[in-house]
């Protein structure tokens, strides 16, 4: 394994290389680096938890109707909190303050990023990012935002490496999923089919297997009378929402009479809301009166079971971690191990690790745009910023395109260059960089001194850069455009540790992660 392998790798399985990591990985070889980060243990990450735990969020806001002025810095206190102790946050009747009912967003967001530059498990911190876009839900909403530490840990967190199975139900029976998708209020009769669209759609078979323009009668689906159809059609949706109807939240919703749900936010069935007559679903027939929840489970199975899915989610992480059209020999495979290993309870690790180390991955060169949250990670990995998260960077990052947690369809953010390539997007990316190297949003001084221990030319210094942040030797055009850019003599002498020699030594190194080579991974 040479040293551009070693870096392609870490850009892709990581938020990006840390100084020294790309040499760790060229001399433990990248099956047993991949067997360590595939089973991440969270008591051997302290350096990661130490940041979370001193990370302070700021929240202001005026008195009001019910609740008094507060200026305060906060810790993450969120995120191990049970829905429970969240929920009341969700009750428009009950007196919050606005930033109080977002502040649980904000949490997750500082943790996604302080895990993102810090983690010692990185590997599942970019599975972690994956999944949040696949199970896409928008906090946006309060009740979503309330239930959004639970969904996070609980859910994406937990099952990010499992069985995609398992994963399927965890997410479908999640306060978070249950309001964004509206089967909370499904009942028999009135069947919401939001969820169960998008779970053929974009959580399942995916849109590639969506049939309805070829066939309007599920008989006329390839392979549906012997119980094996080559895709879904609306008729599967709308049967499939009637499966999942009392699928409910305690939310104190009324269940007739003087009986009311409790208000905690966690599931609950609600039998006298599920319409247990018979169905039909890609293909399958679902007797009446089934076991409390068995007809939501089987859809789930039949989903999670479906060679379409199969192909649709390899598809999805083959990209994310290759290129926006990955190789069809490579999905094909990924497919195959997915199959395969379908009823393990590692099921995803394992295909992650069959594409780690499949020859396309090695094959293929750097054509990803990194996204913002990418972006920021990389480099304060890249610079070895002892990084926090702040309001500040936050709010920067919002207004970069990706709002963590704030993507309002349930596509989540889009993985293909062309969403992050726009003139307007290309301004907001180069302000997060030299944001970050100058310390704007006070997120961690970049210490000019690691790389340079001593005075350097400006030549020398954006020479250096190169090799830190692009991982390969220097572009002399890179170079020459920076300093004439900077109007920097080549021969200037640039001190670290001094006032205008750090200011310049920073913002060269905000200039060198504008170039393209850093931008892609």
């Amino acid at each position: 394994m040479d040293d551009s392998f070693s870096t392609r790798a870490l850009t892709r399985l990581t938020f990006g290389p840390k100084p020294g990591e790309a040499e760790v990985l060229r001399r433990t070889g990248l099956p047993r680096w991949l067997d360590e980060q595939l089973s991440p243990a969270d008591g051997q990450d302290e350096a990661c938890q130490r940041s979370l735990d001193a990370c302070r969020l700021r929240i202001k806001y005026g008195a009001g109707d019910g609740w008094t002025a507060v200026e305060e810095m906060r810790p993450l206190a969120s995120l191990t909190k049970p829905i429970d102790d969240l929920w009341p946050l969700s009750d428009g009747k009950k007196p919050f303050a606005g930033p109080e009912r977002q502040f649980p967003r904000l949490e997750v967001t500082a943790a996604t990023l302080i895990r993102a530059v810090h983690s010692r498990w990185q590997l599942r911190e970019v599975l972690v990012d994956f999944w949040h876009n696949h199970f896409n839900v928008n906090a946006g909403e309060q009740a979503v935002a309330a239930a959004l530490p639970s969904y996070d840990r609980d859910v994406i967190r937990r099952h990010a490496l499992g069985n995609f199975r398992e994963f399927l139900e965890a997410v479908g029976g999640s306060g978070a999923m249950l309001v964004y998708l509206n089967n909370r209020s499904s009942r028999a009769g009135s069947a919401n089919e939001n969820y169960a669209r998008e779970l053929f759609e974009l959580h399942g078979l995916g849109r590639d297997a969506y049939l309805n323009a070829l066939y309007n009668k599920w008989r006329e689906v390839p392979g549906a009378q012997a119980g094996n159809p080559a895709g879904y059609i609306d008729q599967d949706v709308y049967e499939a929402a009637r499966a999942f109807t009392g699928w409910a939240v305690e939310d104190g919703a009324g269940l007739g009479g003087e009986q009311r749900l409790p208000a905690t936010g966690r599931f609950v069935y609600v039998e006298s809301w599920h319409d247990n007559y018979q169905k039909r679903v890609l293909g399958r027939e679902f007797d009446p009166f089934q076991a409390p929840m068995d007809d939501g489970k089987r859809v789930l199975s039949l989903v999670a079971d479906h060679p379409a899915t199969a192909l649709h989610l390899c598809r999805k992480l083959c990209a994310r971690l290759l290129s926006d059209d990955p190789p069809d020999s490579l999905v094909k495979a990924a497919a195959q191990v997915w199959t395969e290993n379908r009823r393990k309870p590692d099921q995803i690790r394992r295909v992650v690790r069959a594409i780690a180390l499949s020859r396309e991955f090695a094959d293929s060169q750097a054509s990803k745009v990194k996204r913002p949250l990418e972006l920021v990670a990389s480099f304060a990995r890249a610079t070895a910023v002892d990084f926090t998260a702040t309001n500040g960077l936050i709010g920067e990052l919002d207004g970069s395109g990706q709002r963590l947690f704030g993507c309002p369809p349930p596509t989540g953010y889009p993985d293909r260059n062309e969403a992050w390539l726009g003139a307007a997007a290309i301004r907001r990316r180069w302000t997060l960089l030299l944001g970050l190297a100058e310390n704007w949003w006070k997120t961690g001084p970049l210490d000019t001194g690691l790389p340079f221990p001593g005075p350097v030319t400006a030549q020398e210094a954006t020479d250096g850069w190169q090799r830190a942040l692009h991982g390969a030797a220097p572009d002399p055009a890179v170079t020459q455009a920076i300093l004439i850019g900077m109007k920097l003599d080549p021969a200037a002498t640039l001190t670290p540790g001094a006032k205008d020699g750090d200011a310049k030594l920073r913002r060269l190194a905000a200039y060198v992660a504008m170039a393209p080579r850093f931008q892609a991974r």
